[in-house]
């Protein structure tokens, strides 16, 4: 992992993010940091919170942390934090917030996450920056799994979809009328024309939505709803609707079968995490991913990005650790839960009276 601090104007930045910067450099250099393969580049990319400067990376392989500073944000954080790391182009954003009386350090660090994870570092510790350092490592070390092959050779008799393919979109229209599918964010108001284009180039993203579900199609694989789209009307297959054959782990692509003659959409960023729940439970007929909460569930420990070997691999280790697999709940730290189930109806049946709107954050 290689580390690259960058601020625009050193000389007129803010003292809490010259004291931020200078104690980051001090931190990675006790570290030794970049010692070894850099087979992720994390730039920390500082800018005003009135100014937020955009980065725009060359590779999916590199993590932008950006890192700003301001005043406290309140009792909604989320709703204040999230339009500056869209803004910036970064996978993490640190906010700091100093002290009134105008020293340099923080009285509490805020890290928003893509996924709309929103949590704080109360304030500077005795090890501050190694705290830092232990939430944003893990993440940015992490390695996404995105891409796709497609193939075009779906069954004709499948080319309309089938009775799971209608649960699925069925499925979908309840989570629209619960309040926990919510619409693509709309992250093209939040960006200009070309710093949109370049994250739809270098992610292939139409925007961010959350919550998801598909369906087992024996001997063939999964039913997935496709990235991008809106998740309470899906319907056309190939494009809204997905059938995943499996993993290419040498060319880190999910495969993806569709009909003749149609442009499909990517499968949804958690298509690796699910794959690895079909592969490894043969009783699991259906997953369901909602932005929601159950108390008393267990969870994954780091709070790895959508798309991820890492999430994936860490809500496979929670669903084989859960008494019945086939009947598993799991926390996704900071995001949502990912169910388990015979079918959709069951899965809904069995947890909607528990679902609680708020995630807890940590």
């Amino acid at each position: 992992m290689r580390w690259v601090v960058e601020m625009a104007d050193p000389e007129a930045a803010e003292p809490a993010l010259r004291w931020f910067e200078a104690g980051l450099r001090d931190r990675l250099a006790e570290d030794d940091a970049n010692n070894g393969a850099p087979a992720t580049q994390v730039v920390w990319n500082f800018f005003p919170a009135d100014r937020p400067r955009p980065y725009r990376r060359r590779s999916q392989a590199t993590f932008v942390v950006g890192v700003t500073s301001g005043p406290t944000p309140g009792d909604r954080p989320l709703e204040t934090l999230y339009p500056l790391l869209i803004r910036s182009l970064g996978n993490l954003l640190v906010y700091v917030v100093p002290p009134e009386d105008g020293a340099a350090g923080p009285t509490e660090t805020h890290f928003v996450t893509l996924e709309r994870g929103c949590y704080a570092l109360p304030a500077r510790g005795t090890d501050y920056f190694g705290a830092v350092l232990q939430r944003v490592q893990p993440l940015a070390g992490s390695h996404l799994v995105i891409d796709n092959t497609f193939v075009p050779d779906l069954p004709p008799e499948l080319s309309s979809g089938n009775g799971r393919t209608q649960a699925m979109a069925e499925a979908s229209r309840r989570l629209k009328t619960m309040d926990l599918l919510p619409a693509p964010f709309p992250i093209e108001r939040l960006l200009s024309p070309r710093d949109f284009a370049h994250l739809r180039r270098m992610f292939q993203m139409g925007g961010l939505s959350y919550g998801n579900v598909s369906v087992r199609e024996p001997d063939l694989g999964f039913w997935m709803s496709a990235s991008g789209v809106d998740k309470s009307h899906i319907e056309r297959i190939g494009e809204e609707i997905l059938l995943v054959r499996g993993y290419d782990e040498q060319a880190n692509r999910m495969l993806v079968s569709v009909p003749e003659g149609v442009q499909p959409r990517r499968a949804s960023v958690d298509a690796i995490e699910h794959w690895m729940i079909y592969e490894g439970f043969p009783q699991v007929g259906a997953i369901l991913h909602v932005h929601a909460w159950m108390e008393g569930v267990p969870s994954t420990d780091v709070n790895y990005p959508c798309g991820t070997l890492e999430l994936a691999r860490a809500v496979r280790e929670q669903v084989a650790a859960a008494p019945d697999p086939g009947h598993a709940v799991v926390g996704l730290r900071n995001h949502g839960l990912t169910i388990t189930g015979e079918n959709l109806p069951e899965i809904f049946e069995r947890v909607t009276p528990h679902l609680i709107r708020q995630i807890p954050m940590r």
